[in-house]
């Protein structure tokens, strides 16, 4: 019998209270529920967690070593699964030289279509060149004129140093009696001796002929003699002129200019070789167009395509710093500071007149040129003193970024160079431009409504670029090439077709893996799923939908549906009101967070869900619950900030105004140029000013209005530690007032315990049975690492001398395991403490635990453990707040408590800056700045700005249309 349910018995993971659940199979299950209500526990430590550690224990013992198992999940029983797939909020590689490209494989056909289809092109003639054979060659030889005598050579050695006397004695025996030596003909006995230390081109004469009828059999058997002996190549040489056609040469110096063959040779090869330059491609195969191979990679920045440089910008970060008050950073905070370097810059500026006093900024261009790029060989006198002598030097200067290049290269120091790192920024490589392959790869192109194009060229487009450019390819192929590449072809329009449909069609196949957000990764794992085609799979996702707006969003929801279409099951951990509306099952958790959730509140169809009575989520579907939109917009303090002429990446000379001591929106869809306005420039330039930050921002002409605000905080969605060590209690402070409120007390007094007693990362007070973890782990062999508790502190990290000490009753250990509501209460007497839990509080992390391990926090709660510990620090009223995407992970419950946190900062004097996909956050802003219209290079321009209400007025705004009916049924209801 088919199954039909995926039936889970007894699921106790994390905070799961034994819940017992049936879920459909091939259908579109959506869990939804409060932030830590238990959702992630059921859906990936559960449900994919089991289906695929029974997939893994099926395989042999031999390939389970190579696979990670899962850990077994604290779950009764679970009937009806399937092999499961998941497709988390995970960067899909952080490696550089992973991309778009090879994520999805695209660029492994498209080095397969320029392997079999393209055609080498001469970098010095610009002329199409093919693998010769020797009937080619022959054939070539006879249209000369008859009777021109020439030489056939056999080039054995090319630019190499040695004496070769021993090939010579080889060569003579085997037959050859004349030799050409760096362009002078001996006979091979007369050959002069060779000075090794010099480099020598070496050609053996194989035969001397006059071009004549009949002359075909023996010319054959010439050019097999010579290619076998050099390597594939032949030379002929003309006795007498030139070659036609190359009178020109002639004429200008009897050479190809840059190519340095003689204007009366010939050039053959059995492999790919330009006849006129000698330019010659050994063999067009796929991995040549890797740029991850020695055969493709670019030989000066090894395929990366850029090279880390030192950049002016951070070098001299404060123009209107002096030389003397420390303008040149890494030479200023030498430790100790070094006196060598100031009497250096002395004498340069008795030497070229200029006053050691004078801001950077008012220094001209070409004393700023020579101080950091040096006199180039100019010498000049450099005095020092020495104790109380002085002597002087002549000799040229090498310049601050001289000098930093060369200590970089000569250290040894691993601290020395992360220290001179920080100066450094990554920029194209000259060689490639950024096109990560070497000269012959780029010679290989294939025919486009471009003309040639070499491989590198659809890479650095959009997707959506991309795939009209391989559709309309075909066309400009002829019969034998459109033959090759319909196969191939299929497959890259199919894969571009799956990364449009997606939402993706705005990202540029060459853009590092690295450099992707969770929800792109995310969404690239999807895509890949779905090119591969597989039924009777359980596919567990992790909010597809963040960072995508609300236009991308129905396309994801059809993918979603195809890939269920397909004969899978898809389980969606999500919170978008579309999705949950969408789906064939909705699951409800909760009623509240941590200990308060990890119940079945409602399931079944959307309208069985809207029907229940204690479920959050039903009360925002139905509306009787709702984030209300204020009934006045702010306008701010008088004063704002403006972004003049920002060009980074996409930005089309954009200039945006930002008035201050509001609640500002960036909007767009994906890609439209939100982070590139707001994160690298505005935050980048405002970081420099107020905060001395040495950061690079995007280029822009100016920002104004910077001296309003005091200082500017980023709040993002990086994690707050990456080790079981890091905490919500460690990540705010909290934990140092904690610690020291305990070597406070009265009993740590009189055992003589200072604040480091009860710190788990240091010998003292800490269990060394675990080294103050808790947990001992053992590694097994085909069976995953298994974390067992500390027999020794029973899990409780700290020594039994540690634990004596307590406060009302309670040791540290007790005060790591409360919850922060909990916490709240009990340090309701120590301010510094209850302020921060307060806070923690507020933004709704209540549940979680004070010393809960960073690595369980999922990516909303790091977001709001940073965003409390900034609500925490004491606020001028002037400070300058950017988000971004801030509902990360939130239900509606959450987006709301977090909307008062930030709107309370706002009504405080701050300025918050937001970027934001979602409408309930949108709605409630004072000022909206709505960039589009589209993504990538149709992106990077202001479609709209003002109040909510302005932008959802303007009808090329994407954002507005969405806004509108959200806006209009909320005065209905208000009338």
């Amino acid at each position: 019998m088919a199954l039909t349910k995926i039936s889970v018995r007894g699921a106790r993971e994390h905070n799961l209270k034994g819940i017992d659940i049936d879920l459909p199979r091939d259908a579109l299950i959506v869990i939804t529920g409060l932030s830590g209500s238990g959702k992630s526990s059921l859906a990936f430590d559960t449900i994919y967690a089991e289906g695929q550690r029974r997939y893994v224990e099926s395989l042999s013992a031999y390939a389970r070593q190579f696979l990670e198992m899962m850990q077994k999940p604290d779950v009764e029983h679970i009937d009806g699964l399937s092999p499961a797939i998941s497709i988390e909020q995970k960067t899909t590689s952080r490696n550089p030289r992973s991309t778009v490209a090879t994520v999805t494989e695209i660029y492994d056909y498209m080095r397969l279509l320029w392997a079999r289809v393209g055609v080498p092109y001469s970098p010095e003639t610009g002329k199409p060149i093919e693998a010769q054979t020797v009937s080619n060659m022959v054939d070539r030889v006879m249209e000369l004129p008859e009777g021109t005598r020439l030489y056939l050579l056999a080039p054995v050695v090319r630019g190499r140093k040695g004496e070769y006397r021993k090939e010579l004695a080889e060569w003579q025996k085997a037959g050859f009696t004349r030799v050409r030596i760096d362009g002078e003909l001996y006979g091979i006995e007369e050959a002069p001796a060779l000075d090794k230390k010099f480099k020598h081109d070496i050609e053996v004469v194989v035969d001397r002929l006059a071009v004549k009828e009949g002359l075909e059999t023996r010319l054959a058997d010439s050019f097999e003699t010579a290619l076998k002996l050099a390597d594939g190549l032949a030379y002929v040489d003309l006795a007498d002129g030139v070659v036609p056609g190359r009178e020109d040469e002639e004429a200008s110096g009897g050479a190809m200019k840059g190519a340095g063959i003689p204007a009366n040779r010939i050039v053959f090869s059995e492999r790919f070789s330009c006849p006129v330059s000698g330019f010659t491609i050994e063999e067009v195969e796929p991995r040549l167009f890797s740029f991850n191979s020695p055969q493709g990679a670019c030989p000066t920045c090894d395929g990366l395509g850029e090279k880390q440089l030192f950049d002016p910008q951070l070098v001299v970060p404060n123009e209107a710093l002096s030389l003397k008050k420390g303008a040149v950073v890494p030479w200023a905070k030498s430790n100790p500071p070094s006196p060598y370097y100031m009497q250096v810059l002395g004498s340069l500026a008795a030497e070229f007149g200029f006053d050691l006093d004078t801001p950077w900024s008012q220094l001209s261009a070409e004393h700023q040129d020579i101080i950091l790029n040096g006199t180039k060989g100019q010498r000049v006198p450099l005095t020092f003193k020495d104790g109380r002598k002085h002597y002087t030097v002549n000799k040229a200067f090498e310049g601050v970024l001289g000098n930093l290049n060369r200590r970089m290269l000569q250290t040894d120091s691993a601290w020395m160079r992360e220290e001179l790192g920080k100066f450094q920024t990554s920029q194209p490589c000259e060689s490639c431009e950024g096109a990560r392959l070497n000269p012959k790869a780029l010679a290989v192109k294939i025919p486009s409504a471009d003309g040639p194009t070499h491989i590198s060229a659809p890479t650095r487009m959009s997707v959506s670029d991309a795939k009209e450019w391989f559709l309309e390819l075909d066309s400009h192929l002829n019969e034998q090439q459109s033959q090759i590449a319909k196969a191939i072809l299929k497959e890259i329009n199919e894969r571009l077709g799956f990364l449009d449909n997606v939402g993706l069609d705005y990202l540029n196949l060459d853009r590092t893996s690295g450099t992707l957000s969770g929800g792109e990764s995310q969404r690239i794992r999807l895509a890949s799923q779905i090119g591969s085609g597989l039924s009777g799979v359980l596919y567990v996702l992790d909010e597809p939908s963040i960072g995508l707006h609300q236009r991308d969003n129905d396309r994801l929801l059809e993918t979603l549906k195809r890939l269920r279409d397909l004969g899978n099951t898809v389980i969606v951990v999500e919170h978008d009101e579309d999705a949950i509306r969408q789906a064939d099952h909705v699951v409800d958790i909760g009623p509240g967070a941590g200990v308060h959730g990890g119940e079945i509140v409602a399931q079944g169809t959307l309208k069985q869900v809207m029907k229940a009575k204690n479920s959050m989520t039903a009360d925002y579907l139905t509306g009787r619950r709702e984030i209300a939109i204020p009934t006045t917009r702010r306008k701010g303090n008088g004063h704002s900030l403006t972004v003049k002429g920002a060009k980074a990446n996409n930005l089309k000379n954009v200039t945006a105004e930002i008035p201050l001591g509001t609640f500002t929106c960036v909007t767009g869809v994906s890609g439209s140029g939100k982070s590139s306005l707001t994160i690298d420039t505005l935050h980048a330039g405002a970081a420099r000013a107020l905060n001395g930050a040495r950061v690079i921002a995007g280029a822009h002409d100016s920002i104004t209005g910077l001296e309003y605000c005091d200082k500017v905080i980023q709040i993002d969605q990086s994690p707050i530690g990456r080790t079981p060590r890091s905490n919500p209690a460690t990540y705010t402070g909290a934990f140092t007032n904690i610690r020291d409120w305990f070597a406070g007390l009265p009993e740590s007094g009189a055992r003589g315990y200072k604040p480091g007693r009860f710190s788990f990362n240091v010998k003292g007070g800490r269990c060394e049975a675990c080294k103050g973890d808790g947990l001992i782990k053992i590694e097994m062999h085909f069976l995953p690492d298994v974390y067992v508790t500390c027999e020794e502190c029973g899990g409780r990290r700290y020594n039994r001398e540690t634990l004596e000490v307590k406060f009302k009753g309670l040791s540290i250990a007790d005060v790591l395991d409360m919850t922060i509501e909990d916490a709240e209460e009990f340090f309701k007497a120590v301010p510094p403490i209850r302020d921060k839990m307060a806070m923690l509080n507020e933004v709704g992390l209540g549940y979680v635990k004070v010393g809960q391990q960073a690595t369980t926090l999922s990516g909303g709660e790091a977001q709001r453990v940073k965003l409390a510990k900034e609500l925490s620090k004491r606020s001028t009223g002037q400070t300058l707040y950017i988000l971004d995407e801030p509902t990360t992970g939130l239900h509606f419950e959450d987006v709301r408590k977090l909307l008062e946190v930030l709107h309370r900062l706002v009504e405080q004097g701050n300025s918050v800056v937001v970027i934001e996909h979602n409408l309930d956050v949108i709605k409630t802003a004072d000022h909206v700045l709505d960039l589009g219209p589209d993504g990538g290079v149709r992106g990077g321009e202001i479609v709209a700005e003002g109040t909510p209400e302005e932008v959802a007025k303007v009808k090329g705004s994407y954002t507005g249309q969405y806004l509108k009916p959200m806006l209009d049924r909320a005065m209905e209801a208000a009338e």
